[in-house]
C-alpha cells in the first residue's frame, strides 16, 4: 500500500475529519468529504469546544499519550493555521484554594511557577487578584469556528469534494468504502460500530466585554468548578465547561449556567456586566479511559473517542492515519487493528 493514491471518503466534517481530510489529500490520496448537516459546523460537537491547545495541563488526568500526541500537534497547527495563538496557557485559583495550584502543579509539566507580579505582567487585567499560579508557555489555542472554515477551505484548494446534506453510510447501513477507503469521524454517530463509545456532555457560554482582556486561556481551578476563560477576537470570551455523563444535547442548564458565570465572576468582576452571546451545549464521543482510537475494521478506520481534545489531538491522528495507510509505524496506543489484516 506504500506510497499508492488512494480513494477515500472521510465520513463527518467535525475538527477530526477535517483534519483527516486535508491530510490525507496533502499526501497524494483522493478524498471525498461527506457531512450529514446542509450547513458546515451546524451539528459538529466541535462547535462547543474550547479548542484550547494544552497538552501540557492536559497531563493532569489523562493517559500520557494524549500529551505526548499533543505536542506533535501543536506544530501541525502551527504549521498549517496562521490563526494559532501561541501565547501559553495561565492557571490561577482564588487565595483560598492555593493548595489546587500545588496539586495541578505535580500533576502536570512543562510549566512554570509565577508569583503576583508575573501574573500581573502576563495579565495585567488580573493584577492584583492572584498570589500565584503555573504559565504554561508551550500551550496555544484557536479559535474553533474560524479554523474549521480554514481547513475546510484549505481541504477543498487541494482537490477535497465536500459533500454537505449527505448522509453517510449510503442507505443507513454498511459502510465500506467499495474500491477505497473510509475514515469515519462521525462521532457518536459510529456508536452502532463501536462498542463501549459514550457521550461526554459539555457546556459553554459565549460573552462579549471590552472592560477585561486578556491574552491566553486562563484557568481557574476550583475543587467543584474548575473553569476556563478562552479569549477570541472581538471582546469575546469562551467560558467553560462542564463534564457531564450524558447524551443529552440539550439547552444549558440553570445551574451549569450559574456555575459558569459564577466562576468567571470569580476570575474578574468585569464579567457580571458582560453580554451574553450564546450557550449552548454538545455531547463529546469517548471511550472508557479517555484515550482516542483508530480503529481498524478492514477498510474502515473509525477515528473517534476524542473526548474533550478534538482540537488538540485532530491533526496527530490525522497523520497516524496517512502512516497506516502508507504502510509506516504507527503508534500502538490509539491504532487497533486486528491480528493478521492484510493491508
Amino acid at each position: 500500500m506504500a506510497n499508492e493514491r488512494q480513494k477515500i471518503t472521510v465520513a463527518g466534517a467535525g475538527i477530526t475529519g477535517l483534519w483527516q481530510a486535508l491530510t490525507l489529500a496533502r499526501h497524494g490520496h483522493r478524498v471525498r468529504l461527506v457531512e450529514a448537516s446542509a450547513t458546515p459546523f451546524a451539528a459538529a460537537a466541535s462547535s462547543y469546544a474550547g479548542a484550547m491547545l494544552g497538552p501540557c495541563c492536559e497531563t493532569e488526568v489523562y493517559a500520557p499519550v494524549v500529551g505526548e500526541l499533543g505536542l506533535q500537534a501543536l506544530d501541525l497547527w502551527r504549521a498549517t493555521f496562521p490563526g494559532t495563538a501561541m501565547n501559553g496557557t495561565l492557571v490561577v485559583a482564588p487565595s483560598r484554594d492555593t493548595h489546587e495550584i500545588d496539586h495541578f502543579e505535580r500533576l502536570t509539566a512543562g510549566h512554570q511557577r509565577v508569583d503576583a507580579a508575573a501574573v500581573a505582567r502576563l495579565e495585567p487585567d488580573l493584577a492584583g487578584r492572584f498570589g500565584t499560579g503555573l504559565f504554561y508557555p508551550h500551550e496555544g489555542h484557536v479559535e474553533p469556528h474560524a479554523a474549521m472554515q480554514f481547513l475546510l477551505d484549505r481541504a477543498r484548494e487541494a482537490g477535497v469534494e465536500a459533500a454537505f446534506a449527505a448522509a453517510w453510510p449510503p442507505g443507513g447501513h454498511g459502510g465500506d468504502g467499495g474500491d477505497g477507503f473510509v475514515i469515519d469521524c462521525r462521532g457518536l454517530g459510529a456508536r452502532p460500530w463501536l462498542a463501549g463509545l459514550r457521550g461526554v456532555r459539555g457546556e459553554r457560554i459565549v460573552v462579549r466585554t471590552r472592560e477585561i482582556a486578556l491574552s491566553r486561556p486562563v484557568r481557574l481551578l476550583h475543587p467543584r468548578h474548575p473553569l476556563y476563560v478562552v479569549p477570541w477576537p472581538d471582546g469575546r470570551f469562551m467560558i467553560g465547561a462542564t463534564v457531564i455523563e450524558s447524551d443529552d444535547a440539550g439547552p444549558v442548564s440553570v445551574r451549569s449556567a450559574l456555575e459558569l458565570l459564577g466562576a468567571a465572576y470569580a476570575l474578574h468582576p468585569a464579567f457580571a456586566e458582560a453580554e451574553i452571546l450564546d450557550a449552548g451545549a454538545g455531547v463529546r464521543p469517548a471511550f472508557a479511559d479517555n484515550v482516542p482510537r483508530i480503529v481498524v475494521r478492514g477498510r474502515t478506520l473509525h477515528v473517534n473517542g476524542l473526548y474533550r481534545h478534538g482540537f488538540l489531538l485532530a491533526p496527530a491522528l490525522a497523520m497516524q492515519v496517512a502512516r497506516y495507510l502508507e504502510g509506516t509505524p504507527t503508534d500502538s496506543r490509539v491504532v487497533s487493528e486486528p491480528p493478521g489484516l492484510a493491508r
